[in-house]
């Protein structure tokens, strides 16, 4: 690792320590994630190459962070430790709505549109590919502030590397942008999973609060039921089987413009669509993309 001179801590992901570094002999600032690998494996495991493998062909996609290189070094204990080299963004989104909510501003619809359409399209290269990305959250989502350019970040090594159980030390892995069917224990679950978050981003992007802010799954259950009623065996066939399931407070749905204030009517619609509880009725990333909310949008400059 004698090629990059690092500069600063800059995080820890869910899957290893992240840099700010410098490329010596380049000079071209990087950002360096250090990953350890499962137990004590021998080497790089097959599955890691094939999914850095993957990342790398998707990070040709301008809305996928850039993987420009893989580094295999060993630690004091003779262990692995693979270093990814990423492009250096220089914020995230969870950066920017609290630079607005702290001003007391609201993100301008304009940007929410192109920053929600970056990411509906970054989602559907990665679900055209058969990777789920898990774990999207304003946090994961890097952007450019002068060109306003989003790209999705810690994707497609969720399952090579350790399941994420805490985010950094101190703060438990959050739970706000998970989907409904993952909290009440359901085992097989696809694409839609990643659309949920996607909602729930969009409408913390035009709010600056966190739609589903709970800080227990049984507390983030109760957050979406109360907001988009107690669902039953009707309305989400098979729900009372999963395996958390319980006997919850009956709430009745309310109107989504009660909790995102501001939305113009077809976002809200776009939005009930995201956050549809049954998984298959939710809306693609790629039928996202083609919905009217989006149609003054400028998509030749994304």
């Amino acid at each position: 690792m004698d090629a990059y001179e690092k500069i600063e801590k800059v995080g820890e992901g869910t899957y290893g320590k992240v840099y700010k570094a410098r490329d010596r002999e380049t000079g071209m600032i990087v950002a360096l994630k250090k990953t350890r690998l499962h137990g004590d494996e021998e080497g790089v495991p097959p599955t890691t190459l094939r999914e850095v493998s993957l990342l790398k062909m998707l990070s040709m996609d301008p809305h996928i962070v850039r993987l420009l290189s893989l580094k295999q070094s060993h630690n004091k204990e003779g262990r692995t430790v693979l270093y990814l080299v990423f492009e250096y963004m220089d914020t995230d989104l969870k950066k920017y709505i609290k630079s607005f909510r702290n001003e007391g501003k609201k993100v301008p619809p304009e940007m929410v549109k192109s920053l929600m359409y970056q990411l509906c399209k970054g989602i559907a290269i990665c679900h055209g590919h058969g990777v789920l990305h898990r774990d999207l959250k304003p946090h994961n989502l890097l952007m450019d502030r002068k060109t306003g350019r989003l790209k999705i970040a810690d994707l497609g090594l969720s399952r090579s590397f350790t399941v994420p159980l805490k985010k950094y030390t101190h703060e438990i892995l959050t739970l706000w942008y998970r989907a409904p069917e993952v909290l009440l224990g359901a085992t097989h679950y696809s694409t839609p999973v990643d659309i949920w978050s996607i909602g729930c981003v969009f409408a913390e992007l035009v709010t600056t609060q966190a739609l589903f802010p709970g800080d227990s799954e049984l507390q983030q259950l109760l957050h979406i039921f109360r907001l988009l009623g107690t669902p039953d065996d009707a309305m989400w066939p098979g729900v009372s089987k999963l395996t958390n399931w319980h006997e919850y407070p009956q709430w009745r749905p309310k109107d989504l413009v009660s909790a995102v204030p501001g939305l113009e009517r077809s976002g809200l619609d776009l939005l009930s669509k995201m956050l549809q509880y049954e998984p298959s009725r939710r809306i693609s990333a790629k039928a996202a993309m083609q919905h009217p909310y989006f149609d003054g949008l400028d998509k030749a400059n994304l």
